[in-house]
């Protein structure tokens, strides 16, 4: 299993919180089947979010052959949200919230190229847009690129914003 911490939003005040979350993040990694990619999100009392990768057995590597593919064959944000949300699950402990992806469903729909329906590609455009509109920024035409299931796209450290 390889898990990797991410982000953390707002670090809550007092101990560090990342040894348990950790052990949290791998007893719920091993209740799920190899080739699963999970993102995994702490809700602390206080506000603000930690967020978490985890891939059990197998799936760093799948992930990053999904996301290769998915590139290849020039998919998109918009694409990876409608083949994400095929095959998802999602479910809540508490204050934590655990996304799962079985990865060799999504490669195959990656594989024959499955594509976000036009309305939707049309509603996250729009979304794209009144948030650039309400941050002051200048939205890019065409939609972001394919998010990533593996962890050489999730992991990658992003350009510094202008």
């Amino acid at each position: 299993m390889t898990v990797t911490h991410v982000a953390t939003l707002q670090a809550p005040a007092g101990s560090d919180p990342k040894p348990v979350e950790q052990a949290v993040v791998n007893s719920i990694a091993d209740g799920f089947p190899p080739e699963t990619y999970l993102g995994i999100a702490f809700y602390p009392p206080g506000g603000g979010c930690r967020t978490w990768h985890a891939w059990t057995d197998g799936g760093h590597i799948l992930g990053d052959r999904v996301d290769s593919r998915a590139i290849t064959a020039r998919l998109d944000a918009a694409d990876w949200l409608h083949i994400g949300d095929r095959h998802s699950s999602i479910t809540c402990r508490g204050r934590t919230r655990i996304e799962a992806y079985p990865l060799r469903p999504v490669l195959t729909d990656v594989d024959r190229r499955e594509h976000c329906p036009m309305e939707r590609r049309v509603s996250l455009r729009r979304v794209i847009d009144c948030a650039a509109a309400q941050t002051g920024q200048i939205a890019h035409p065409g939609l972001p690129r394919w998010i990533g299931f593996g962890p050489a796209l999730l992991l990658r450290k992003a350009p510094p914003c202008n």
